[in-house]
């Protein structure tokens, strides 16, 4: 798959523990030349920056974020980019704090505004 992230809006299959991303956190992304980048905001995030490269369907970037109570976070991320069977793009990924204890796996889909779950629908 090359299909470019640049414009995307993605967002969390799921909830994370609390403090991180979640169902109502949304990823605009670009991409340019092999650099991804991408602000978030949404659920315990008030904003979130991600940056980092992509080879072919492998994302590595490193993300900040500052939560509503207050903390910065940061860590580490590499992504799989893969394509449902709708055309949506969907990422798979594997994270690692560096600015605390933990680790773990998460899936982020691309929404539409007729399919985006934080409105309700």
């Amino acid at each position: 798959m090359t299909r470019s992230l640049d414009g995307l809006v993605l967002a969390p299959v799921a909830d994370q523990a609390p403090g991180q991303v979640g169902v109502r956190t949304r990823f605009a992304y670009h991409e340019q030349d092999g650099t991804v980048w991408a602000e978030y905001t949404g659920g315990d995030v008030v904003r979130g920056h991600l940056v980092g490269t992509r080879e072919g369907d492998r994302l590595d970037f490193r993300y900040v974020q500052l939560g509503h109570d207050g903390t910065t976070s940061s860590g580490h991320c590499v992504s799989t980019v893969l394509e449902l069977p709708d055309g949506r793009v969907r990422l798979d990924e594997t994270w690692q704090w560096e600015s605390r204890p933990g680790r773990g796996t998460s899936v982020v889909e691309q929404i539409t505004d007729e399919a985006d779950p934080a409105r309700g629908e």
